[in-house]
């Protein structure tokens, strides 16, 4: 008996338990647990901000809520802290980039007011080219107004943009109005990927963009 029982307990066990196990342990999760901690952690911290703006109507809700701004900050800079010292000024930096949450009062009260002129803010567009040294700041008034700033652009690496506005455009069907240029400044793109940016300016301002599905042309 002792010999026979020595056989049993050396046996393998039964197909249908290594069938279950293989159910459980998905390729999903095999990815998952070789996937980088950092990797995981920036994956978490984007999700996060994103998941945090989603309701803000761009920025406007924001504006009279506080606590709610402190906490998508907070976010945002969990994310570039684990950004931090990655290059961002390179030629993936060249894209028109939609808007989709920020803390600058200008923009927010343009995109708040537009109804005052008849009409509403389309898309709130950055438009950079790498290359050539320019960058044009855009919100767009469907369907054929548009109001542009251009600016001529310094790369400063890792992560810095120097601007300096040179013109500024209101643009409706058939007319435009030239205006003076007003200003200079950087700005950090502090987290970017294949899908989004984040950048902080030189006024503390935050800015979260998405790669536009277009290119925006003057």
């Amino acid at each position: 008996m002792a010999a026979n029982s020595l056989h049993s307990l050396s046996r393998p066990a039964p197909a249908r338990h290594l069938s279950a196990a293989r159910r459980i342990i998905s390729p999903t999760c095999i990815l998952q647990f070789f996937r980088p901690a950092k990797s995981r952690a920036t994956a978490k911290a984007k999700s996060d901000v994103l998941n945090l703006i989603s309701d803000q109507d761009r920025g406007l809700k924001t504006q009279s809520d506080s606590s709610k701004r402190a906490e998508i900050i907070s976010a945002i800079d969990s994310l570039a802290a684990l950004a931090e010292g990655e290059v961002t000024t390179g030629a993936s930096l060249s894209a028109t980039w939609r808007l989709l949450w920020t803390t600058e009062k200008e923009q927010l009260y343009i995109i708040k007011n537009a109804g005052l002129f008849r009409t509403e803010a389309g898309d709130v567009l950055q438009v950079i080219d790498v290359q050539n040294g320019k960058l044009n700041n855009v919100i767009t008034f469907p369907p054929d107004g548009v109001f542009f700033v251009r600016s001529t652009i310094e790369i400063e690496p890792p992560q810095r943009v120097n601007f300096k506005f040179t013109s500024a455009v209101l643009r409706g069907n058939n007319w435009e109005i030239p205006l003076p240029p007003f200003g200079q400044g950087w700005f950090e793109s502090v987290y970017m990927d294949e899908e989004i940016r984040v950048a902080k300016d030189i006024r503390g301002d935050y800015l979260v963009v998405e790669r536009a599905p277009y290119s925006w042309q003057e």
